[in-house]
């Protein structure tokens, strides 16, 4: 019940006295005039290399992502449907290199051909407040869908977004299924619920600030918090600087706090990350440092998203294990100032110590991250979008198997409505 009247207060604050003006609703077209239907052909190849006895992860497969976004229906209250189609499939992989998260299995241990999934919500527009409900892609700090692989993960339930007031932006949420990326199955990890609060506010162009909160039944609660600034230097140079802070208490009996350090009971876990990021013409230079400190490590992807981890130094690795201290250097490069506009380049290492691995034990990892990515900008294949990531891992102390990995991705986006 306080679950439910928490809501209900989010919804009557987002909504109360929102009726005084018109907002986005007055400029309605209607549900064909400002629909679009987009299809994105993603080819996607995963290789994780071990350097110890577990059997290596090679996989690739071609998907399609169907997405279609009605108008609303003009009127004080705006009516429309959001809707998508996914399917995957399977083009070479096998029961001794399968990898999970792009292809579910059959009952003999082998990767499925072929997955294909559907979902769609309805959505209502009040002045500038859009409720959804039904199959959806959330993107909130604490509770993110995760689109790293061949298709996106979804989750089902009731998002409320409000712009109501200008550089303010709340929601208000609760989700009772999530379906992950490999499984067309709706809710097979059976999430109960997970509640969502929070919002972001951009103080002025150059600072924004945001708090979340979120209560995933039986798992944990979680409390986010951000602070992001620029600050311009003058002849094309800029500094800034970014903080990003969680704060979690798991439940009694969590299995996320037993698979991350804690006893499971009442283990409780604070985690920030700060980077600032100096760039000057096509030139980006970034410092960051995140630290982990609790009766547990960091836990997320319990029915939250695969995403739902925004702190700085996470790529491969996310150096949120329990006790952990990181750092990172990293480097990007935009070529347009060298006559290729589209092409990008990032470079990171990170390195973690002080890993509370049990029995007295100190862990470290360490990470090396190369990412090239390209977008051709004009001619038949514009938009066509290419990137490779590469990730070369090691660790102590069995704080996790050492590998390298090979990520590759070939999108091209439609638009055909």
């Amino acid at each position: 019940m306080h679950k439910k009247s928490s809501l209900a207060l989010a919804c009557s604050l987002v909504l109360g006295g929102q009726l005084a003006h018109a907002g986005s609703q007055a400029e309605a077209n209607g549900f064909i005039e400002d629909a679009n239907l987009d299809l994105l052909l993603r080819n996607a190849y995963f290789n994780r290399d071990y350097k110890n006895q577990t059997r290596d992860a090679k996989t690739w497969g071609q998907g399609f992502i169907a997405t279609f976004e009605s108008g609303f229906t003009q009127g004080t209250v705006g009516v429309g449907v959001d809707a998508f189609g996914l399917l995957g499939i399977k083009l070479d992989s096998g029961r001794g290199r399968h990898y999970g998260a792009f292809f579910d299995t059959d009952s003999k241990g082998r990767p499925v051909d072929e997955l294909s999934q559907a979902g769609a919500a309805i959505k209502l527009r009040i002045s500038d407040t859009v409720i959804r409900y039904g199959d959806q892609f959330p993107s909130l700090p604490v509770l993110a869908y995760d689109d790293s692989r061949l298709l996106p993960q979804s989750f089902t339930g009731t998002l409320i977004t409000s712009n109501e007031i200008e550089g303010l932006e709340l929601h208000a949420g609760r989700f009772t299924a999530d379906s992950p990326m490999a499984d067309p199955a709706r809710d097979p990890n059976r999430l109960k619920s997970i509640d969502v609060l929070g919002g972001s506010y951009a103080l002025s162009d150059d600072l924004s600030v945001a708090l979340y909160h979120s209560d995933i039944e039986d798992v944990y609660k979680r409390y986010y918090a951000n602070a992001n600034y620029n600050l311009a230097l003058g002849n094309d140079q800029a500094l800034n600087f970014d903080f990003n802070l969680y704060r979690t208490k798991y439940d009694n009996g969590s299995i996320a706090a037993l698979d991350y350090g804690g006893d499971g009971q009442g283990d409780r876990n604070t985690i920030w990350s700060l980077a600032a990021k100096y760039s000057i013409g096509a030139h980006a230079f970034i410092l960051a440092h995140q630290r982990s400190s609790g009766d547990a490590g960091f836990a997320y992807d319990y029915g939250d998203g695969g995403s739902s981890i925004y702190l700085a130094n996470s790529y491969y690795a996310d150096f949120n294990q329990k006790d952990e201290r990181s750092w990172q250097a990293g480097y990007e490069l935009d070529f347009t100032e060298y006559g290729v506009p589209g092409l990008r380049y990032k470079f990171a290492y990170v390195r973690g110590d002080n890993i509370d691995t049990g029995n007295n034990g100190n862990g470290t990892e360490r990470e090396i991250f190369n990412q090239v990515s390209y977008t051709v900008q004009n001619g038949p294949a514009k938009d066509l979008h290419l990137r490779l990531r590469n990730s070369i891992y090691r660790s102590s102390n069995d704080v996790g198997p050492d590998l390298n990995e090979i990520r590759a991705f070939i999108e091209y986006p439609l638009s055909i409505l």
